[in-house]
């Protein structure tokens, strides 16, 4: 699979946001096409670099083009793509997938009961299924363990732009990305993400 290079992501974050939304994302066995994002900026308290540089948020500031990881709610690890010139604090946190490839490997670290469209329909349902780690933190998403690509090959996405979810802060920032008409985004949809499913 060609990778994503480092200039994709040396670049302002709500960009980069929008532009992973059709992309893809392969660790081992097991690959997804990436529907839905959020961004991240040390500028909004929302995001973990606002409180400035510590051991945790060292990654966030790093070099654009690595995975930051981290334990949400003390069970999941989220996965993160940090973006802009180092020094910076963003990242764009990738929160739900397609499942393309490694179905069956999903199913068995997710449940064998779950639809195709439940498998990564979740930042911390994607990182469980495709088996990505804490210990990824900090790796080269160009030539790492998780390898995030180009757009597979399908129509152009349309994309349903919202507020993000999850968050107690900033929550009005409409920084929110999913390709509309896709069943594989997490809850709550956006509105205009319902009507497309709708129509």
């Amino acid at each position: 699979m060609t990778a994503l290079d480092a200039a994709f992501y040396d670049r302002p974050v709500l960009e980069v946001a929008r532009d992973l939304v059709g992309c893809t994302v392969r660790h081992g066995g097991t690959a997804g096409v990436i529907v839905e994002t959020e961004a991240y900026h040390h500028s909004e308290p929302a995001c973990h670099a606002y409180v400035g540089l510590t051991p945790r948020t060292a990654t966030l500031y790093g070099p654009p083009g690595i995975a930051y990881l981290y334990r949400s709610y003390g069970i999941h690890a989220l996965l993160n793509a940090v973006c802009e010139p180092e020094g910076e604090g963003a990242a764009v946190l990738i929160r739900a997938l397609e499942p393309l490839d490694g179905i069956a490997e999903m199913r068995a670290r997710r449940g064998p009961h779950l639809r195709v469209e439940e498998l990564c329909s979740g930042p911390g349902k994607l990182t469980q299924a495709l088996g990505i780690g804490l210990d990824l933190n900090g790796t080269s998403l160009a030539d790492g363990p998780v390898r995030f690509g180009p757009p597979a090959a399908r129509p152009a996405v349309e994309l349903a732009v919202g507020p993000r979810v999850g968050i107690t802060k900033a929550v009005d920032l409409p920084w929110r990305f999913c390709a509309a008409g896709s069943r594989h985004v997490s809850r709550p949809w956006p509105p205009g993400h319902r009507d497309t499913l709708a129509a």
